[in-house]
């Protein structure tokens, strides 16, 4: 759950079918609903930036779904403006609002950012947010005010290369540069550090997390016992990523670690095995499934689903349930498991789910969307939107490019 405004809320969400509920959640039917009626969506886009509607504040993602509904409805964009002056979760959901909206050209937004910067509490991250994000000629000329806030006693402002650097402000407490990435070591060379005994904890790190955006790589399998923490409680992070990747070919290894004395080599062989259940494993991950449904665990269940994936349409007893958490979740980043789920078990149907992805607020949902909404004219619009936002991330805009590009077939002569 997450716990911006207080640490001990509750939140109580509208109805998963209603105009507000949909908002909360993130859904795309929301986004499409609330264009046919933008008087009676404005006061909920304008609450869900004032309390976070987020599930789980380190996944769920909405700014970008919100900055959208603002842009789409063409609400004005002072209400969030106003926001910047509220606390500690308003001003920053209001900042990462405004920053998306200025890049889709909105004058408003980003003068109230520069606005901000010049008399704002927290104007050093937001400085540090923009000059990451904006094109320098929008935030440059902020030099002098950045120098004369420092000068005044205003520390505020900490930590990244960009803007202290380019102002020649030298911040106490500057982090240590990142260390040099090892994306550019084959496999072999990866899989050799690895294996060293005398190499740093953190080169081991840096190794798994460049094996994690690779190709498996079984050499891997027989190094896993030893790619535990110092203190031997923990595997080094990116290892259970990095092994999950490997799939059914890490099962029979995993056997094997699941039996060892070590308490975290044994979970992560139970945690293999069980993403690779065998067939007798089906009714209770369908009764899993269930019971988490009847509980309203909206944490979890998307484990669940990628397991009975597996299953393919042997698992059509879980369809409801898949269904019915998609729809009602307010987790949003489980979604696109869910359906993904769906699509492994039973495939039909499922045109609309695709379709309204389009507008969802999860990355991974709208990829799903742009590979697999029907041909019409309504999505290839879409797809259009998405692919020309200077808002949306590099990666659904390429893929929303390519998309584009197969569906428009070749130039006629």
């Amino acid at each position: 759950m997450s716990y911006h405004d207080e640490m001990t809320r509750t939140l109580s969400y509208a109805s998963h079918d209603c105009l507000e509920g949909l908002l909360q959640r993130g859904r795309g039917l929301g986004a499409i609903r609330a264009s046919q009626d933008p008087y009676e969506a404005a006061a909920f886009v304008y609450h869900g930036i004032r309390r976070d509607w987020k599930w789980d504040e380190q996944t769920d993602t909405r700014y970008l779904y919100q900055a959208r509904l603002i842009q789409d409805l063409e609400l004005s964009p002072m209400p969030v403006v106003d926001q910047l002056a509220g606390d500690e979760g308003e001003w920053s959901r209001a900042a990462d609002v405004l920053e998306l909206l200025a890049l889709a050209g909105s004058h408003e937004a980003r003068e109230g950012l520069r606005a901000y910067v010049r008399q704002g509490e927290h104007w050093g991250r937001v400085l540090e947010s923009i000059a990451d994000s904006w094109p320098a000629a929008w935030w440059e000329d902020l030099g002098d005010v950045a120098l004369a806030r420092i000068g005044e006693g205003d520390q505020e402002a900490v930590g990244s290369r960009e803007p202290w650097s380019r102002f020649g402000i030298d911040v106490p407490g500057r982090p240590i540069p990142p260390r040099p990435s090892l994306d550019g070591l084959s496999d072999a060379e990866l899989l050799v550090l690895l294996a060293t005994d005398g190499a740093e904890p953190e080169t081991k790190i840096d190794a798994l997390r460049a094996l994690t955006g690779r190709e498996p790589a079984e050499g891997l399998i027989p190094l896993v016992p030893s790619l535990g923490t110092g203190y031997g409680g923990r595997p080094l992070p990116f290892l259970r990523r990095a092994v999950g990747r490997l799939g059914s070919r890490a099962v029979p290894a995993a056997r094997t670690w699941a039996l060892d004395e070590r308490a975290w080599l044994a979970r992560l062989g139970t945690e293999i095995l069980a993403d690779h259940p065998r067939p007798e494993a089906l009714p209770g991950l369908v009764a899993e499934l269930t019971d988490q449904w009847e509980e309203r665990a909206w944490c979890g269940p998307d484990v669940t689903a990628k397991r009975l994936a597996r299953f393919g349409p042997d698992a059509a007893d879980a369809v409801p349930v898949l269904r019915a958490f998609w729809q009602h979740t307010p987790h949003s980043y489980e979604r696109a498991d869910y359906l993904q789920a769906l699509t492994a078990i039973d495939p039909t149907g499922l045109d609309d789910m695709y379709t309204e992805s389009l507008w969802d607020c999860e990355k991974r949902a709208r990829l799903l969307g742009i590979a697999s909404a029907p041909h019409q004219p309504r999505t290839a619009e879409r797809i259009a939107v998405l692919r020309d936002d200077p808002m949306e991330t590099p990666e659904v805009r390429a893929a929303a490019a390519a998309r584009s590009a197969i569906t428009a077939g070749p130039d006629l002569p």
